[in-house]
């Protein structure tokens, strides 16, 4: 059977509905770094998105090439994330997306390698016909973060974002948003095929003690 991120990391991935405090280890991603509104057809986010996926699948399907991984098993492809901030913006306004800077990223199993998402990120521009140089590897280390499952559309987050504030107010952490820990999001749902109001997002955002 193959691996798969949601039922093997579910401290990371599928958290309740009321905040709780976790601690992220180190983990490698592809990363596509963008700014621009996430809702334009045919805007920045989109085309970053597309390149995700191509080298990701290049990754996921190399054991069929001549190209050999080492230790390489069959896993699935986790769920897409993203990482948000807007300059002069303390956390998130969802009021102007415009203004939106972010890292769109898919996380990678142990064994991908710099090199290995390197080839990846050839084979998936000659496959795709696609220019995929935009991709990056990229380790993020998010450390003591407070997290919560949101339910609901992107823009009704500020009420989950309040319960997880007053969470940290009560439990002895304070928000530590700055521009190298970011307002965090994993997305569960797939919007195309989901009501809005059922999306499953994972929000996390970094905390300290004190």
């Amino acid at each position: 059977m193959a691996f798969e991120f949601k039922k093997e990391f579910k401290e990371y991935y599928l958290p309740p509905c009321k905040p709780e405090i976790v601690n992220n280890p180190p983990a490698n991603f592809i990363a596509v770094r963008g700014s621009g509104n996430p809702n334009d057809e045919d805007g920045e986010y989109k085309h970053a998105i597309n390149i995700l996926y191509a080298v990701a699948y290049a990754l996921k399907m190399s054991y069929k090439t001549d190209y050999k991984i080492n230790g390489f098993y069959e896993y699935v492809v986790p769920p897409l994330e993203g990482f948000w901030w807007q300059d002069g913006v303390v956390g998130v306004d969802y009021s102007n997306k415009s203004t939106f800077n972010w890292i769109s990223v898919l996380r990678l199993p142990d064994f991908i390698t710099r090199k290995d998402c390197d080839w990846a990120v050839s084979t998936a521009t000659k496959k795709k016909k696609i220019d995929c140089s935009r991709a990056e590897f990229l380790t993020i280390n998010e450390g003591l973060c407070v997290q919560i499952m949101h339910i609901g559309t992107y823009d009704q987050e500020p009420k989950s974002v309040k319960l997880m504030d007053d969470f940290i107010a009560t439990a002895g952490y304070t928000n530590d948003l700055s521009a190298t820990r970011l307002h965090h999001e994993i997305y569960l749902s797939d919007p195309r095929k989901t009501a809005a109001e059922q999306l499953k997002t994972v929000i996390r955002h970094p905390v300290k003690k004190g």
